[in-house]
Formats: C-alpha cells, structure tokens, sequence
C-alpha cells in the first residue's frame, strides 16, 4: 500500500451557528497533529443568517480546501454550490464541502456515519423509527433508515410533515421502537432541555438514539434509560462522518 496523499492546502473548518462547544475543530486539530501536519489547521465559521452563508460562498470558502456545514445551513447552502454529489442530491442536505478546481461540490456523509454507528444495536423487533425534526440532519437519517428497510415518521411542530409532538401517545410509542432526535434539543448550555414526548411508554424494546453529543448524556437519553431503553449519542456518527470528510477532501 503507498503512503497516504494529502492535499497541498491546509485550511479546513466548521460553517454554521453557535460553534464554541463543535466537536469537529478538536477532532481534526488531533487528527493533523497525530499525522504531523503541521501546516494543516481548522477553523470555526460562525455566521448569523442565509446572507453571510452566500457572501461566504462566494467569496471567502476559496481559501479553504474543504469545510464541514452543521446546522443550521446543511439544506441553505445548496443554491450556493457548483456541484452536488448523488447521495447529497437525494438526501437534499450536505454537510461536507469540497473546493476543487474553482467548484464547490457538496456530499452528505451523515447518512453513513447514521447508518454504520446505529447498525450494531439494530433487533429484529426494530422496524419503524420515528425521526424528531424535519432539519436537514433529520433527512440523511431518513435516507439511512430507508437503505437500512426501515420504516420511519416525522415528528415536527408542522402537521404535513408527519405526527404532531402533541400526538404521541401508547400506542404509537409501543409501534414505533426506535426513536431517533435529529433536533438540536439538549445541546450544551441547554443541558436540561429534552424533546417533547411520552417518556413513559418507553421500555426495554426500544432504542433511543440521541445525535446530540455534548453532553454525552442528553436528558432524552437520561429519561429513555431510565425507562430501560437501550440508548446511542452522537460522537461515533460524527467521528464516522468526519473519517469520510478526510477522505473526501484527499480524494
């Protein structure tokens, strides 16, 4: 096997909202030093709304060689791209950008790292999900669920996207065994907010999947163990998607 190419440019980062607390700028910061790239470095990009995402775009990412999105932009910057990979263009979001030739392409490897973090903990019993929030993270679940021959319903606040929070009850709790918060609910500083469903119909059948990784012990996560359901944060899906960001970006 030859050794491994790394790309000449060496500025990477995280564009999105609220970073302070993101894990990807220490993953890669470990990653570059654990691979002795001194002159590889990563950056948080916060910005405030949809104009400073295009400005960015279209002015400021041709200094980066790639760059993660997280939310709130994972659906809003599409319009600004050159280039859409397959998986992305189905899914409808992307969270890794590609500057290549003058192009921004956009991918989406949060329905892999979905996929290959949740799959050790799938029963036979586990057929249909409910996904909390219609965000684009809630649509790279989506299309994970549906490789994986999963049914699956949206929660939301918005009726035509699926059930209401408000409509959670038994049985529909007891239908659907795995439940799976694509929301940003419950991140830190807001440690002691949760979604809003019926905790106590949980039990030991269900599986509860909180892509919230700081803390690593949401208060979804706290109440759906406390029902005895097995439960799952976030950090191997970002630590799966962030592997296939790096390769993406040396590709």
């Amino acid at each position: 096997m030859g050794q491994q190419k790394f790309i000449n440019k060496f500025k990477f980062g995280l564009v999105g909202k609220r970073l302070n607390y993101s894990f990807s700028k220490d993953y890669f910061t470990k990653k570059f030093q654990q691979l002795h790239l001194k002159n590889h470095f990563y950056t948080n990009v916060e910005l405030e709304n949809i104009s400073d995402l295009e400005h960015f775009c279209k002015n400021n990412a041709f200094d980066f060689s790639g760059f993660n999105i997280t939310i709130p932009y994972k659906e809003e910057i599409i319009p600004f791209l050159d280039e859409i990979e397959e998986n992305a263009k189905n899914i409808g979001a992307v969270n890794i950008v590609l500057i290549n030739n003058n192009k921004l392409i956009g991918y989406n490897t949060d329905y892999l790292g979905f996929s290959n973090s949740i799959l050790p903990y799938l029963k036979s019993h586990h057929k249909k999900a409910l996904i909390l929030g219609t965000g684009g993270a809630s649509k790279a679940v989506a299309y994970a669920l549906k490789l994986l021959n999963i049914q699956y319903k949206f929660v939301s606040r918005y009726p035509e996207k699926g059930y209401l929070y408000s409509d959670l009850n038994q049985t529909i709790i007891e239908q659907f065994q795995i439940i799976i918060n694509t929301t940003p609910i419950g991140t830190y500083p807001d440690i002691l907010d949760a979604p809003n469903i019926p905790y106590e119909f949980l039990n030991k059948d269900h599986l509860v999947y909180d892509l919230v990784y700081n803390p690593s012990l949401t208060q979804l996560l706290i109440k759906a163990k406390k029902q005895g359901a097995t439960i799952i944060n976030g950090e191997k899906m970002l630590e799966i998607q962030a592997e296939k960001a790096w390769e993406i970006w040396n590709s």
